[in-house]
């Protein structure tokens, strides 16, 4: 009797241990947080690739950049703009699904700049 209790009560410690990672890995990919990859920060948010792109204009407008480039394919829209110092800023964003799409930012060729990226990204959010 004493072991049909005790698997009992490990069983349920199990099972409530696996669906607290699920839940904690359900919340953390829905939070929509910046990651740092490659030189470039990257963020998925809830917005259509046509809205995303369109934030991102009118972010680069805000900060008074110009739109240098823009090439829109299917699922893909890179913007290109310029720093007044000449670092180059890339902004390319890929449709995930018709409701959501993810941002990526990078700002300078050789060697990025992680607070460049992050100022322009957190305004892109600002505008979504």
């Amino acid at each position: 009797m004493f072991k049909k209790i005790a698997v009992f009560i490990f069983s349920g410690l199990l099972l409530t241990n696996i669906y607290g990672c699920l839940l904690l890995a359900g919340a953390a990919g829905g939070t929509g947080t910046a990651v740092w990859l490659s030189g470039k920060l990257t963020q998925e948010v809830n917005a259509p690739l046509d809205n995303a792109a369109r934030a991102a204009k009118v972010a680069l407008k805000s900060l008074q950049l110009e739109v240098a480039k823009e090439t829109t394919e299917q699922n893909v829209v890179q913007i290109i703009s310029k720093y007044s110092d000449g670092k180059t800023i890339w902004i390319d964003i890929h449709r995930i699904t018709e409701a959501s799409s993810k941002i990526e930012v990078r700002v300078g060729a050789v060697s990025s700049d992680k607070e460049a990226a992050d100022k322009i990204l957190k305004r892109i959010i600002r505008y979504l």
